[in-house]
């Protein structure tokens, strides 16, 4: 089909633009304890930032990347330092609890976050401190675990977070506006979001969209036309699927972390560092992406097709009853939020595990399915597309999308999580 050579240049972006960042290839740091607070705490900020504050996947990128750098800070002062910190190296001592520090840090990066959720982290705080042998060590590991939340809350404090910013409004050929069922617009203030790590998230310009008189605008606008429709009669049953399980506002992400730091048997500093890696690449990916957003505020594919017949080129045809798959998130289209995030993702797990051929599934509420993927490239490849089938994504917008992703964590894991020399 098509698409499958179309995502051979995107699984090329990937594969060229890895980062040389030394990392383990699996598990060499003792063995696995039977329960990883790491990846219990991560389920646990799911509940928080998901389930319970219903945050948007653009919004929960900040919050996840906050609770994992904490963590990874905590975990690794507690392992000694064996590799750089992110933001603080709290002193410890031998014999201090790691899973108190995991407890301590993610706690209390969540109750600031969510103070109106303070009754359930509260108990599971306690939960997880009434597991741990009271005496010097669980002392030692809540402190290490305070100060390197205190860290991460006093380094975002200000950060430009939920602040008044708004996008272009406009009625020109080929700008946003709000598009139906809400007329809503939301986020615009991550396009000015203080980075984690890169010093300056609107640096990575593409390209941009296509040209509304040119011929690849009109190859992207028959193309998503005819695969995106709510009704289409060529997009097959395994790609509607696809794009609604690829439009789980419950991420598949963040099973896929979980799943495979239980079946490789990640130390809990292991799974620190995977999760850090992935999420603090993330967050900054997804600033790049929305100032993308913000200096091309190029029209999403619900407002281009029923308005076709303004966009000056005779070779396009308006369907004033056109509707996508399903509803168009509130911000302009260029470039993709999902493929600049799941890059990231994607490539630090790939830079994690030092290679692209792990298997890994997650499943979807909303589709009711289960996808497997056998490799990192494999699952970014279908993303691309699953967001055209869903009708609210152009081509140029994902593929370039993909780039800023890989761009951005290059440049993150080039400058942090290093094993110390």
């Amino acid at each position: 089909m098509l698409w499958r050579s179309r995502a051979v240049a995107v699984l090329a972006v990937v594969t060229l633009a890895g980062p040389a960042v030394p990392t383990p290839a699996a598990a060499q740091a003792g063995d696995t304890p039977a329960v990883n607070a790491v990846i219990v705490w991560n389920s646990h900020a799911q509940t928080a930032i998901y389930e319970v504050a219903r945050q948007a996947p653009n919004v929960t990128g900040r919050s996840f990347a906050m609770v994992q750098g904490a963590v990874y800070d905590a975990v690794n002062a507690i392992a000694g330092q064996p590799y750089q910190p992110y933001l603080i190296a709290p002193p410890s001592r031998p014999g201090d609890s790691a899973d108190a520090a995991v407890a301590a840090a993610a706690y209390r990066v969540l109750l600031d976050m969510f103070p109106a959720q303070s009754a359930t982290l509260t108990a599971q705080y306690e939960q997880a401190l009434a597991a741990i042998r009271d005496g010097r060590g669980k002392r030692g590991g809540i402190a290490v675990g305070e100060q390197a939340a205190t860290a991460m809350l006093e380094a975002r404090r200000d950060d430009g977070a939920f602040g008044p910013g708004t996008w272009n409004v406009s009625t020109a050929p080929g700008q946003w506006r709000p598009t139906p069922p809400g007329y809503a617009q939301d986020g615009a203030w991550l396009a000015d979001l203080k980075p984690f790590v890169v010093d300056d998230a609107a640096g990575y310009r593409t390209a941009g969209p296509p040209a509304l008189s040119s011929a690849a605008w009109v190859r992207e606008f028959t193309e998503i036309k005819a695969l995106g429709s709510e009704t289409s009669t060529v997009r097959t049953a395994d790609q509607t699927e696809a794009a609604r399980w690829w439009h789980d506002r419950r991420l598949g992400e963040w099973q896929i972390k979980r799943d495979l730091a239980q079946s490789r048997r990640l130390s809990p500093l292991q799974t620190a560092r995977m999760f850090a890696m992935a999420d603090i690449a993330n967050a900054d990916a997804l600033t790049a992406c929305f100032a993308e957003k913000k200096h091309w505020n190029f029209w999403r594919p619900v407002t281009a097709v029923t308005l076709a017949d303004t966009d000056g080129n005779p070779a396009t045809t308006a369907d004033p009853s056109w509707t996508p798959l399903v509803v168009t998130p509130p911000f302009p289209d260029h470039t993709s939020g999902h493929t600049c995030s799941t890059s990231a993702v994607m490539l630090a797990l790939r830079t994690f595990f030092g290679r692209d051929d792990l298997s890994f599934s997650a499943y979807s509420q909303d589709s009711g399915t289960t996808r497997t993927f056998t490799s990192f490239s494999q699952a970014l490849a279908e993303v691309v597309e699953a967001r055209i089938w869903a009708g609210v994504h152009f081509r140029s917008a994902d593929v370039q999308g993909v780039e800023v992703g890989t761009r951005v964590t290059r440049d993150v894991l080039a400058r942090e999580f290093h094993r110390q020399r």
